[in-house]
């Protein structure tokens, strides 16, 4: 039986599978192939994201068996390792979804020509996005750099939704050659050595089953206050689908069909506007995208180019490392980065004050955040996490303005107000009254004795003065914001 070869990267599901369907209507057997590469590029998957790809991996394997069918991951160069499996089993189709990280453009066009050379057909799909990059330009074919008129020329234009159930069976071949050069997915070591994961076990369940459980718990507990509970941190207030999103565990438009059947059902007055903030967040995500596809250099450079000569701190690995630590002495920043520590997650509000804090604050360049980021989220996607950090930064398409710096203690003050977050992730300071719990630093010598908090020792004095830096940063900003 002749046979095609279906390659999976950042589609790791069966549900709504664009390249499994294609594959399938061949009425060939199918090959399913994962291939991890070596260090090619600068962002590589940092240490959450292999934790999740591990266990991601352990569920679409579980899933093809089930079908009959299961999953070859092999090891090395994915032009070489295609190639060759396709010259062992004579495949003459190869089906992919597209990724869209500047690396992995390059890398597919590259094997698309030389497959195509050899006389096999390439196919490729979009499986992750609402729309292409490509898609949805303004009238001059330039991309949008804000994001409200690309969200309404998206909903103007309309969205192809795309709904494919997975199969019960896959046809799969009896035997492969190249199973015996194969790998396992233990011995691919993506897990730590070191057993830092604990807590992303209680929190997390990759693959595909988790996509979908996590999605059902979201529309029956927490999508109908989404749009004032999001920005709570102290709650389950939103989806926590980003990490599936990322990996392909579930489609954007199962989740945009899902939210528009819910609201259709659901007789509350906020179900619309609880619909249309959360769907936003999908267009916020393809939005990212398109930014990176165009933008490609945004990744580690600013779109905005007067950023280019900003006077960044240079001596600045110590204050790094307390940032990264969660040992600023600003807790709401400090629980921040100890829940992403111990959980590979930090809620969204979150990280938007704890990059104000590292760039404005203690003017360390973005691109220190953003690779932290990169290696302790589970949910790091190179769009995402280049256009949420230019966006604090003031460098980036539709930014925050420089000179719009978070004041951590009003932000506490205002998503948590009772100081439930900080005190979960700051034990140490959790016998402080609330009116101090966001600036410890204030509080009467009696009362930081009451509560057992010594600063300094227990807890670490702030790590800049709030209000000097802030005055600092708005200075650099006015000598460069003239240049163009």
């Amino acid at each position: 039986m002749k046979s095609s070869i279906l390659w999976f990267r950042q589609d790791l599901r069966l549900d709504d599978n664009p390249a499994l369907e294609a594959a399938l209507q061949t009425g060939q057997s199918i090959i399913p192939v994962y291939i991890v590469e070596p260090d090619m590029h600068d962002w590589t998957p940092g240490a959450a994201s292999q934790w999740w790809l591990h266990h991601s991996l352990l569920a679409l394997q579980q899933s093809l068996r089930a079908r009959g069918s299961d999953l070859l991951i092999l090891k090395g160069s994915a032009q070489q390792q295609i190639q060759q499996l396709c010259n062992h089993t004579s495949s003459r189709h190869v089906f992919w979804n597209r990724c869209y990280e500047p690396h992995a453009i390059q890398r597919d066009r590259q094997i698309k020509k030389s497959l195509q050379e050899n006389d096999i057909e390439a196919h490729s799909f979009n499986g992750s996005l609402l729309t292409e990059p490509w898609q949805g330009l303004k009238k001059d074919n330039t991309p949008y750099r804000v994001f409200t008129p690309f969200w309404k020329a998206m909903q103007r234009n309309g969205i192809n939704m795309y709904r494919f159930k997975a199969p019960e069976k896959i046809p799969a071949m009896t035997a492969i050659d190249m199973k015996n050069s194969a790998s396992d997915i233990d011995s691919l070591q993506l897990l730590p050595q070191i057993p830092w994961d604990t807590g992303f076990h209680k929190l997390w369940q990759p693959g595909e089953s988790g996509a979908n459980t996590n999605l059902d718990i979201f529309l029956d507990d927490a999508a109908l206050h989404y749009p004032e509970e999001r920005d709570v941190p102290g709650i389950k207030g939103t989806s926590c689908l980003s990490p599936h999103l990322h990996f392909g565990e579930i489609s954007p438009w199962k989740i945009w069909q899902a939210l528009q059947a819910w609201s259709s059902s659901n007789t509350s007055a906020g179900s619309i506007k609880a619909t249309e903030a959360f769907l936003r967040q999908l267009g916020w995500r393809d939005f990212a995208h398109q930014l990176l596809y165009h933008f490609p250099h945004t990744a580690d450079k600013p779109l905005d180019e007067r950023f280019e000569k900003f006077p960044w701190k240079r001596n600045y690995k110590k204050q790094l490392r307390r940032w990264q630590k969660g040992l600023t002495g600003i807790p709401i920043v400090d629980a921040g980065m100890r829940e992403l520590w111990q959980t590979g997650t930090m809620h969204n509000r979150v990280r938007m004050i704890t990059a104000s804090l590292l760039t404005k604050n203690m003017l360390i360049p973005w691109q220190e955040g953003a690779k932290w980021f990169w290696d302790t989220l589970v949910d790091a996607d190179l769009a995402n996490n280049s256009m949420g950090w230019q966006w604090t930064a003031g460098s980036g398409a539709d930014a925050a303005p420089f000179f719009r710096i978070f004041n951590p203690i009003r932000q506490g003050e205002r998503f948590d107000t009772k100081g439930h977050y900080v005190r979960h992730w700051l034990p140490e300071l959790k016998a402080l009254p609330d009116k101090w719990i966001h600036h410890p630093w204030e509080a009467p010598e009696e009362v930081l004795q009451q509560a057992h908090v010594t600063l300094g020792k227990n807890y670490p004095i702030p790590i800049v003065d709030l209000s000097e830096s802030r005055q600092r940063a708005l200075s650099i900003w006015n000598e460069i914001k003239v240049h163009r």
